[in-house]
């Protein structure tokens, strides 16, 4: 059961990075046509621009969304493939808390980074 679980939460994770991906390269390479997230003109990336993104809840919703579930998505898949080879119980335990310490690690520095931005 909890494999069936965890494998839905792999499909959902799919489809949330498919859309808030697809938001973000949208919004960051599109910029000609959908120019109105640049509220200072020029390109995406200009420093000024950026600050302005990041001054806005939805993009600091949306970064730390997408983080979560690519997070999720490749650390969990990761751990599959690394099952497949079939390891001992104890080292599947033990690929299983490195993978959640590295997950929420990673995920602790996305949260500073995207709340830090939005500070500045």
């Amino acid at each position: 059961m909890r494999e069936t679980r965890n494998w839905t939460w792999q499909i959902f994770t799919a489809v949330v990075i498919l859309v808030f991906l697809s938001i973000h390269m949208i919004v960051m390479h599109l910029d000609d046509i959908v120019g109105w997230f640049n509220p200072n003109g020029g390109a995406a990336l200009d420093w000024a621009n950026v600050l302005e993104r990041s001054k806005a809840i939805f993009f600091v919703v949306t970064y730390i969304v997408l983080l979560a579930a690519t997070l999720y998505h490749a650390l969990y898949g990761i751990r599959n493939i690394l099952f497949e080879l079939h390891p001992p119980a104890g080292v599947e335990k033990a690929i299983t808390v490195v993978f959640w310490l590295a997950g929420l690690g990673l995920f602790a520095i996305g949260i500073y980074g995207a709340v830090a931005l939005r500070l500045a």
